[in-house]
């Protein structure tokens, strides 16, 4: 019997993408573990995203990087 390969590749599809949310979810569970307890699923998510974002600044030393925490906690 042949199958119909048009209808066989977007149920394939579904069944990936399925798989990768689960695999998405088990790294994302793994990373999130430390020596104190557990990280929220949706701050590693946040983290991963910004960490992958261009800086905003590049401080040249120490005083400049805490100079810039104080003035945007005023």
């Amino acid at each position: 019997m042949k199958v119909n390969r048009a209808i066989a590749y977007p149920k394939e599809m579904e069944n990936l993408k399925a798989e990768v949310r689960r695999l998405r979810s088990f790294v994302i569970g793994i990373a999130g573990k430390d020596s104190e307890g557990e990280y929220q699923p949706e701050f590693v998510e946040e983290m991963l995203k910004a960490s992958k974002e261009k800086p905003a600044h590049k401080f040249k030393g120490r005083k400049a990087f805490l100079g810039e925490l104080r003035r945007r906690r005023s």
